[in-house]
């Protein structure tokens, strides 16, 4: 009887280690940072002083945030001579010679995000302040975001390891 029940488990043993079925897709072991350009926005009037652009993030990235994901908005704030765009961080206060303020903002949770400018003037008058916007929206880690320089956007591209080929052209 003991041979038996030696054999059957000698049998069961090798039945079940020899299983294997077909390997599953590869897994994400960390988050994966992403970046997006969104050109020529025209932002929506709240008041005389007050634009924003309001996005879901699911049409740009497929999906909600995770909870350790940090969102840095650039703007578009020229182009140098040698064709290089120049991107400055938001949030930024713009303080001009008349006393006038503009500041440009962002808010975001794991849905959507908000890009707002708020003056002390009436935008209306300042249109390239409000129409014709280009942003990229960096989607990072926030372990990553703790350390490295988020005013330099190529610092924070340079540390993502996110070149310029991967950014997705979100404009609408």
């Amino acid at each position: 009887m003991k041979k038996i029940l030696t054999l059957f488990a000698l049998v069961g043993l090798i039945a079940f280690t020899s299983c294997e079925g077909p390997e599953g897709p590869p897994g994400q072991d960390a988050l994966m940072p992403q970046a997006f350009e969104i050109k020529n926005v025209n932002l929506t009037k709240i008041n005389n002083n007050h634009y924003q652009y309001a996005r879901d993030f699911a049409p740009f990235i497929g999906g909600d945030l995770y909870p350790d994901e940090v969102v840095l908005v650039y703007r578009l704030t020229d182009v140098t001579n040698s064709g290089a765009p120049v991107w400055q961080l938001i949030p930024k206060t713009t303080n001009y010679d008349n006393g006038d303020v503009a500041d440009y903002f962002f808010d975001f949770s794991t849905k959507d995000f908000i890009i707002s400018v708020i003056a002390s003037f009436d935008l209306a008058t300042q249109p390239d302040l409000i129409n014709g916007q280009t942003f990229r929206v960096v989607i990072i880690p926030s372990d990553l975001a703790a350390s490295v320089n988020k005013n330099s956007y190529l610092d924070v591209m340079k540390a993502a390891n996110l070149k310029e080929s991967q950014i997705k052209d979100a404009s609408f």
